[in-house]
């Protein structure tokens, strides 16, 4: 027995919930499968960090370095902080370390070949990375065991002949690592 609002709500009732149905219903879906490749290579980084106790390095912590010893002289003046100046009989040399890291990535490289040559001819001064003298003819071993992901110390030295005329003197070194 409904009432008069009874009677008056029930037909309301039941238009919403016929009108509600579509809405109420599962919404339509779809779905896909997303392949995914790659080709993971080997990879391998050089970067120059400065030496503690040598010339701070601009571009130190990047694989392109300067390593500027300022200005030098056999005899007397001071050198820049982290440059050693040792005269010889007929000629002096400027040195100073430096730090070479060299980063391995999907490898099973042990060690790393390190090669340095000159960038440019130097018939004049003599240029060593630790005991091995680098020219331009071709690239000369540094190292034939280096370590990934440490830092190691080189010194690099600059001889000039005491018959050289003052002047400056600029060159490249091109270091090269190669996974063993």
């Amino acid at each position: 027995m409904f009432t008069k609002l009874g009677r008056a709500v029930l037909p309301m009732l039941a238009a919403t919930a016929l009108l509600a149905g579509p809405a109420l219903a599962a919404s339509p879906t779809a779905s896909g499968t997303l392949t995914v490749t790659a080709t993971v290579n080997s990879s391998i980084k050089l970067i120059f960090n400065s030496d503690p106790s040598g010339v701070p390095l601009t571009g130190s912590g990047t694989n392109t370095a300067t390593l500027a010893f300022g200005t030098i002289q056999a005899y007397g003046g001071t050198p820049a902080t982290g440059v050693t100046i040792t005269p010889g009989g007929s000629s002096f040399t400027a040195s100073s370390p430096f730090q070479v890291q060299v980063n391995l990535a999907n490898s099973s490289s042990a060690n790393y070949t390190l090669t340095g040559q000159l960038g440019t001819a130097d018939s004049t001064n003599t240029w060593k990375v630790g005991t091995t003298t680098v020219t331009s003819a071709s690239a000369a071993t540094i190292t034939s065991s280096g370590t990934y992901g440490s830092s190691t110390s080189y010194t690099l030295g600059l001889t000039i002949p005491y018959s050289e005329a003052a002047g400056s003197i600029s060159n490249t070194i091109d270091f090269v690592a190669t996974a063993n």
